[in-house]
């Protein structure tokens, strides 16, 4: 891609926004930009909420907490699964945020000066933006770009990317796409790279193998009861106390506010911030506990519908499992011979719906019982939290280690925090040998077949 097309969609990804950087002057406990529920927003949270340190200084990195377990092991491979950055809701979004925009402005009741700033406020969001990359997702994943190259300096480095060796694969989607374009962007603009192209390939197969699993469309993703447990939620008495503050507040009645309206109205407070760093008067329409019955529902949606709920959500990310292992292998195989690493970096751009199915196949972030409607009031301390796994620009690295002769280990982070492989924490390692961690997802590795997992069996009964 040209340096002009390039620039041609960045700036129209910008165009029309507001972007405070100075609203990082302050941690979230003193900075009234910062809503006092944003750590509750689920998918549609900000990267800054799961790594403070960030605010302060969106270029900070932690490099003593990748602890190799010798000064002797050096970097030899990286692999980076990213979600894209900051985007604009979805058309059906819009459509739900303008509905409980009618009912506030239509409202009579309320005297506090912030339902007031709520009835001003300009409905600005339109259907035809549907969830494209806005200018702080272009930041995302720019700044995203400078922290891996001081993290992993030997691999994320300038010659390893003018000697193509660093890959790059994205989603179809514009919001990938751009977001593929932002990063490769914080790596040229960091090194004054101006005299080169740098390419990516798109694939689908890869990055949205969920639209690929038939299983997974005709038993979940087209399936109403499959979700269940996140219907029965909605319905049940934590949610109808969360719909009766909100409808008290306003002062409507209370049948007028369902489900759909308290979760349009959260999505606005969580959009005004991600998106422009607004601290909205649709946040005061919720308080912490408001916050917290939200992101449960939220996360119930995501466990039924792409995590541990039903088996297929995570088999369907198969191919991509076996594509991370196989450029692994490459790796290894490449060093162990004293070659050169063809693959220092893979770089891979997709969505929510690709990293939360992996994680689980890999077992990551699983509760002891699974979430279900009616335990609520016991999952206060789950692992299983959208907000933290999965915001804006999340990320999955894998990078390989060579700590001397045959010790090759493998370290796992999630969003640039070290994290135990599932079954291998007892063995005291952060970064385990690459073979324990290949023979704890042997089963996996030598199974794991993307068309026969995906394929839809017929009863007898069927044609």
């Amino acid at each position: 891609m040209t340096n002009a097309l390039w620039k041609s969609l960045y700036f129209a990804t910008i165009t029309g926004l507001s972007w405070c950087s100075c609203c990082y002057d302050a941690g979230p406990g003193q900075n009234p930009n910062i809503p006092a529920i944003a750590q509750y927003f689920s998918t549609k949270g900000r990267y800054e909420e799961v790594n403070p340190y960030l605010i302060n200084d969106i270029l900070a990195v932690n490099s003593s907490a990748l602890q190799p377990p010798s000064p002797q092991c050096r970097q030899i491979h990286l692999t980076a699964i990213i979600r894209h950055g900051t985007r604009y809701p979805t058309a059906k979004n819009v459509k739900k945020m303008q509905d409980v925009h009618r009912v506030v402005q239509n409202s009579t009741g309320g005297r506090d000066s912030w339902l007031r700033e709520i009835r001003d406020w300009r409905m600005w969001y339109t259907e035809d933006m549907d969830g494209r990359l806005v200018r702080k997702g272009v930041d995302d994943l720019r700044h995203l770009a400078v922290r891996l190259s001081k993290l992993f300096p030997s691999l994320v480095a300038e010659e390893k990317l003018r000697g193509g060796r660093i890959k790059f694969i994205t989603s179809s989607k514009h919001r990938c796409v751009n977001s593929t374009l932002s990063f490769i962007a914080g790596l040229t603009e960091a090194w004054a790279i101006r005299d080169m192209e740098v390419e990516h390939a798109v694939n689908d197969a890869l990055m949205r193998f969920f639209d690929k699993c038939t299983k997974f469309l005709e038993e979940v993703d087209k399936n109403p009861s499959a979700l269940i447990e996140a219907d029965k939620f909605k319905r049940g008495p934590e949610m109808k106390r969360v719909q009766e503050k909100l409808a008290d507040r306003l002062d409507v009645p209370y049948d007028l506010i369902t489900y759909d309206l308290v979760e349009a109205a959260f999505y606005l407070c969580a959009y005004e911030f991600a998106i422009k760093t607004v601290n909205s008067p649709w946040c005061r329409l919720f308080d912490q506990k408001d916050a917290q019955v939200m992101e449960f529902a939220l996360d119930l949606k995501q466990f039924w519908k792409r995590a541990y709920g039903h088996d297929i959500n995570s088999k369907s990310s198969c191919i991509l499992f076996h594509d991370v292992f196989s450029r692994l292998d490459k790796a290894v195989t490449e060093h162990n011979s004293g070659r050169e690493v063809t693959e220092a970096v893979t770089v891979q751009v997709g969505h929510a719906e690709t990293l939360l199915p992996l994680l689980t196949l890999l077992g990551f972030f699983k509760d002891s019982r699974p979430l279900t409607s009616a335990n609520y009031a016991t999952q206060t301390h789950r692992s299983f939290r959208t907000s933290r796994m999965i915001p804006y620009a999340a990320n999955f690295l894998l990078v390989l280690y060579d700590c001397g002769g045959e010790d090759i280990r493998l370290q796992p982070l999630v969003n640039e925090q070290p994290i135990a492989f599932p079954g291998l924490t007892d063995q005291g390692e952060s970064m385990p040998l690459y073979e324990d961690v290949k023979r704890q997802y042997q089963e996996l590795l030598q199974g794991c077949d993307f068309e026969t997992v995906c394929e839809l069996f017929k009863t007898p009964t069927e044609g």
